[in-house]
């Protein structure tokens, strides 16, 4: 299939209203979609039995005023970001998606490996959910940890369709008085389109990233034009207060919920203790700052021993935007925030250890991927996995049980935050499923256990990146 053909198939599916990540994947009659059944291996099935947990998410249309002017959107049950859905590890939830949408829609539990037929990527793990319709999602919250949930139907996550998901650990690793979500995102006044247009977006500027390499860059990439960066869904001009007493341990979840935004985040006044990474323990560290990608979390303890008025700043490390901005506001309190003024040392990769490794990651892997990661030649705005843009992508076999290496080199000057569907791999020593593949030949190794059956997607989390291609599903097979 030469070039021409093949994008032009993925705008014709974009035009049919397909999704262009699950395109090519045989949509049929059933909830569930398969490549080749007598060559896949069947997932796993969902739980059985009473759901511990009810909720009912309404996707529609609706007006958000994150400052003092307004814009239409959709969203969760009309609130931006949608509203956090919290549980107890070990609880089932049970969550009904009534689409009130014009057009179809998934729901994507982000980080958490749940059973394959829950996962939302359209016509891979389920039938897009039409207009009117409505699914039931349904699985174990387990393990515990730090998540969010998002439409993965083309750019709808840049329309406002997310929210957190927090499962609260039964004996948490660390103590703490007080605990609040932190929601960084990107802000768009107007419906998201894809960047193939030579007019789209603008440049990135500037550098960021993390990886084994050290920080890595984006620039030359074509950028939506965003009217701002959020934080829980506020503007830097009306930002959202945390309370705080002198003498708390407070908890902080950090989510970047962005579709095309890493961000370099600090608190002024504070020390960070970095508890969990993506949602998985690790030993605390202690930094003054941390870079995260879209799709990445990060939960970090503070020591509220500093009374005033605080900026909680996150600045984009790849767009020119006025940095996103809340307040840590102690007790009694009344004067303006002091600000940021250093970034200070600021967290890597190779400073996280996870609490437990699987053993079984140990040693030498099974089968090891070599994937570059590449931008189309030719002046086409397009990225790609191995010269191959998703849909007309080559799936990547594995077979259940095996230890699974992929190794990443970064072919580009943009950063790439890489996500697994369904599984936590092992980055250095962390557990974790986002990771960020820095630019200018930046590479990443990560390992995982093939412990959950199915066909999942494997993609870079900057969803414009995604739209133009760069993925791949990565496919149990049989013996």
């Amino acid at each position: 299939m030469t070039d021409d053909s093949r994008l032009s198939r993925r705008a014709l599916l974009r035009g049919f209203g397909v999704a262009g990540i699950g395109a090519l994947t045989g949509c049929t009659t059933s909830s569930i979609p398969s490549f080749d059944d007598e060559k896949t291996v069947s997932a796993r099935t969902t739980v059985s039995g009473d759901s511990d947990v009810q909720a009912t998410l309404t996707a529609s249309p609706a007006t958000v005023s994150p400052s003092s002017s307004s814009a239409s959107n959709w969203l969760y049950n009309e609130s931006f970001p949608g509203n956090e859905l919290r549980v107890t590890e070990d609880e089932i939830i049970r969550v009904e998606l009534q689409n009130r949408l014009p057009t179809e829609t998934t729901v994507h539990w982000h980080g958490l490996p749940v059973p394959n037929q829950m996962d939302g990527v359209p016509n891979v793990t389920q039938r897009p959910i039409q207009p009117d319709e409505t699914f039931t999602y349904k699985f174990r919250a387990k393990p515990a940890g730090t998540y969010f949930f998002h439409s993965h139907v083309e750019l709808q996550l840049d329309r406002g369709l997310s929210a957190p998901l927090v499962i609260e650990e039964k004996s948490p690793h660390v103590e703490y008085d007080r605990d609040y979500t932190v929601v960084f995102d990107d802000y768009l006044t107007h419906a998201p389109e894809p960047l193939g247009g030579s007019s789209s977006g603008s440049g990135g500027g500037g550098m960021g990233g993390m990886g084994g390499s050290g920080m890595g860059g984006m620039m030359d990439d074509r950028r939506p034009p965003y009217a701002g960066l959020l934080v829980n869904g506020r503007l830097p001009a009306d930002p959202t207060t945390f309370d705080v007493k002198e003498g708390e341990r407070v908890r902080l979840r950090f989510i970047n919920s962005s579709s095309a935004t890493a961000f370099r985040v600090g608190i002024a006044g504070h020390k960070l203790q970095i508890s969990h990474a993506d949602g998985q323990p690790v030993d605390t560290v202690p930094v003054d700052s941390f870079v995260f990608g879209a799709g990445e979390r990060y939960d970090a303890i503070i020591e509220a021993t500093n009374p005033g008025a605080w900026e909680i700043r996150g600045e984009a490390v790849d767009g020119d935007e006025q940095p996103a901005r809340a307040v840590l506001r102690y007790e009694n309190s009344s004067e303006s925030p002091a600000g940021l003024s250093s970034w200070g040392r600021t967290l890597q990769y190779s400073d996280l250890r996870a609490m437990q490794l699987p053993k079984q990651l140990r040693g030498s892997p099974d089968r090891t991927f070599d994937l570059t990661l590449s931008p189309e030649m030719g002046g086409s705005y397009g990225w790609l996995i191995d010269g191959q843009a998703y849909p007309d992508a080559d799936p990547l076999h594995i077979r259940e049980g095996e230890h699974v290496r992929v190794r990443m080199t970064n072919r580009s000057p943009v950063l790439h935050p890489m996500h697994l569907h369904g599984h936590f791999f092992r980055v250095g020593d962390a557990m974790k499923d986002t990771v960020i593949v820095p630019g200018h030949m930046g590479s990443v190794t990560f390992d995982f256990l093939a412990d959950n059956p199915g066909n999942w997607l494997f993609h870079c989390h900057n969803l414009y990146h995604l739209e133009s291609g760069m993925a791949r599903i990565i496919k149990y097979v049989r013996e």
